[in-house]
C-alpha cells in the first residue's frame, strides 16, 4: 500500500514507528500535488512553508512532544484564512488577500504556540478550492474553476467543499477541513467516495471562518473513514470565547466508542440496542433507484450487525429548501457587505464617487450566484417582506428541528439519502440554479436544526461513481454517529476504494 492510500490513524503508526519523517511524508503529497494541477483541488500552495512546518513536526516528536496527529499532513478549505498562505474562498473580491491570523481551526490543528500550546502540530499542504463564499453544490461557482471529481473528471466533485474532497479522493492529503452550510461536507465526501462529518452547530469555533450563513455554518473533517473523522473532529473541538456561538469545551474525545458495543445486549453483535429510523420522506419520488438501493443494503448490514430499523417520518423535509434558501441568502447579504473596496479585497481601477466604487469593486468581484443571493437575501429581510418571508421560515425552521426531535423519540440514528442522485457531469446544472438547489433536499434540514450528522460511502452507481449514505445523530451525539459509521466501515469495503489513477 502507497502512503496516500494509508488513513491518518495510520500514518500516524508509521511516524511513531519512524518508518518514515513529517518531512519525507510531506515532501511525498506535495510532488503528488504537483504532477495532479490538472485536478484544480488547491488554490494556494507554499511548499517551503509546508515543509519548514514538517521539520518542526520532527523536532517535537525527537522532543517527545508529539501528540497522534503531529506531523501529519492536512489540506485547509479556502475558507479558513491562514497566515502565509492566501485566503479567498475562491472569489475575485478577495484574491491575494493574505491574512495577519490563522482561523480557530487552523490553529488548533497546526504548530503548538504560546497561545494555543496543545494544537495537534499537523503539516498545512495548501488551501483547497470551493464554491464562491461557499456558495454551491457542484464546485463550479469557483472563481478558478472547478475541482474535477477523480473517479470521473468530467463530474462535479460537490460542493461547496469540493476541492477537499477531491484532494483526500485523489491522494493529494491524508485528510482535510471543510465547512457544512447545508450539505458542503456531506455531498462532495459522498461524491468522491469519502467520509465526512458535519458536528452540533457550535462544537467547532467559526474564529476565522469566512461567513456565509453563520447561524448555519459549521467546520468539519473530510477524510477516509470514520476513525480519522474521529481524530480530527477531537483536535478541532474546543470552547473559543472569540465566537460567540462557541460551544463549552466537553473533553469529548470522539473516539471513545469506536471499538465498543452499542450496548450489552449481545456481544457478537457490536450494533445490538441501536435503532435505525429509516424517513419515509427521504425515499420517495426523486432518489434515484440505484441510490436508494445502496442504501438498502447499507440498511441490512448494519441490522447484521444488531441493530434494529424502524420507519419514523420527517414531515417537513420538502419545506427545507425554501427555508434555507430564505435565511441563508438573508444571512449573506449582511455578511457579505464588508467586502466594498474600502479595507482589503478588490477595489474597481475606474469610479467617480464613494457610490460607484462600492457598486463597480462588488459587480466586478462577486460571481454570478453570489449576487444572486445577495439579492434575494436583501429582498426577504426588505420593508414590507420581513414578516411575510424571513420571520416565517424562522417559524418553520423550528418546526423542522420538532420534527427531528419527534423522530428520535423512535431511533438513535436516522439513516437516508445525502443526495438524490451521484455526482452529475459538469456543467449539467449550471444554467439552473433552482435544480441545483433541490440537489439539497437530503442535508439541508440538519443544518436548519443544528444536528450533527456524517456521509459514508456505501456503493457505487453502474457508471462507477461513489454513492454516499447519510447518518444523522441527535444533538451532541457525534461520538455515537462516528461508532455506527466505523462499525460498518468494519464489515465493508467502499471507503478502501480508489480510483483507477490514484490505486497506481
Amino acid at each position: 500500500m502507497s502512503w496516500h492510500q494509508k488513513s491518518v490513524a495510520q500514518l500516524s503508526k508509521a511516524l511513531i514507528n519512524k518508518e518514515i519523517s513529517s518531512f519525507e511524508l510531506s515532501t511525498y503529497y506535495l510532488e503528488r500535488m504537483a504532477d495532479s494541477r490538472n485536478l484544480n483541488a488547491y488554490l494556494d500552495t507554499l511548499p517551503e512553508l509546508s515543509l519548514a512546518q514538517a521539520k518542526e513536526a520532527d523536532t517535537l516528536r525527537a522532543q517527545g512532544k508529539a501528540g497522534p496527529l503531529t506531523g501529519i499532513p492536512i489540506a485547509h478549505k479556502d475558507v479558513f484564512v491562514s497566515k502565509g498562505w492566501a485566503t479567498t474562498a475562491a472569489s475575485k473580491i478577495l484574491e491575494g488577500y493574505i491574512s495577519p491570523f490563522d482561523a480557530a481551526v487552523v490553529e488548533a490543528l497546526g504548530m503548538p504556540t504560546e497561545r494555543h500550546p496543545h494544537a495537534a502540530g499537523m503539516v498545512c499542504l495548501g488551501k483547497t478550492n470551493m464554491d464562491e463564499f461557499a456558495m454551491g453544490s457542484s464546485n463550479e461557482n469557483s472563481a478558478y474553476g472547478p475541482a474535477l471529481n477523480p473517479w470521473n473528471t468530467k463530474c462535479v466533485s460537490g460542493g461547496s467543499s469540493g476541492g477537499s474532497a477531491v484532494a483526500v479522493a485523489a491522494g493529494l492529503a491524508p485528510v482535510a477541513t471543510g465547512t457544512d452550510t447545508g450539505g458542503s461536507i456531506r455531498q462532495p465526501a459522498a461524491f468522491c467516495g469519502l467520509t465526512g462529518i458535519k458536528p452540533t452547530y457550535g462544537r467547532v469555533s467559526r474564529y476565522g471562518m469566512i461567513a456565509y450563513a453563520s447561524s448555519l455554518d459549521q467546520a468539519g473533517p473530510i477524510g477516509k473513514t470514520a476513525e480519522d473523522c474521529a481524530l480530527l473532529l477531537s483536535a478541532m473541538s474546543f470552547h473559543d470565547p472569540r465566537d460567540s456561538t462557541s460551544l463549552a469545551d466537553s473533553g469529548e474525545d470522539y473516539a471513545r466508542y469506536l471499538h465498543s458495543s452499542w450496548s450489552d445486549k449481545d456481544q457478537n453483535k457490536p450494533l445490538a440496542g441501536l435503532r435505525v429510523g429509516l424517513p419515509k420522506e427521504f425515499y420517495a419520488d426523486g432518489l434515484s433507484s440505484e441510490v436508494a438501493q445502496a442504501l438498502l443494503v447499507a440498511k441490512d448490514a448494519l441490522h447484521g450487525l444488531g441493530a434494529s430499523v424502524c420507519e419514523v417520518s420527517l414531515p417537513k423535509t420538502q419545506l427545507s429548501i425554501p427555508v434555507y434558501y430564505v435565511l441563508a441568502p438573508a444571512e449573506a447579504s449582511s455578511n457579505l457587505s464588508r467586502y466594498d473596496g474600502v479595507r482589503y479585497g478588490h477595489r474597481a481601477k475606474e469610479y467617480s464617487d464613494l457610490v460607484q466604487m462600492y457598486q463597480r469593486s462588488r459587480s466586478e468581484g462577486f460571481g454570478d450566484e453570489v449576487k444572486r443571493r445577495i439579492l434575494v437575501g436583501s429582498y426577504v429581510l426588505s420593508q414590507g417582506y420581513y414578516d411575510a418571508y424571513y420571520l416565517q421560515a424562522q417559524k418553520i425552521r423550528r418546526i423542522i428541528a420538532a420534527d427531528f426531535q419527534a423522530a428520535f423519540n423512535q431511533c438513535d440514528v436516522i439513516l437516508g439519502p445525502v443526495a438524490p442522485d451521484v455526482a452529475w457531469n459538469l456543467g449539467e446544472k449550471s444554467k439552473d440554479p433552482l435544480q441545483m438547489y433541490l440537489e439539497d433536499i437530503y442535508t439541508l434540514s440538519t443544518n436548519l436544526a443544528g444536528l450533527p450528522a456524517m456521509s459514508v460511502p456505501c456503493g457505487f452507481s453502474k457508471g462507477g461513481l461513489p454513492i454516499g449514505m447519510q447518518l444523522i445523530g441527535n444533538y451532541f451525539s457525534e461520538a455515537r454517529l462516528l461508532q455506527v459509521a466505523h462499525q460498518y466501515q468494519l464489515v465493508s469495503d467502499w471507503h478502501l476504494r480508489y480510483p483507477a489513477e490514484v490505486s497506481a
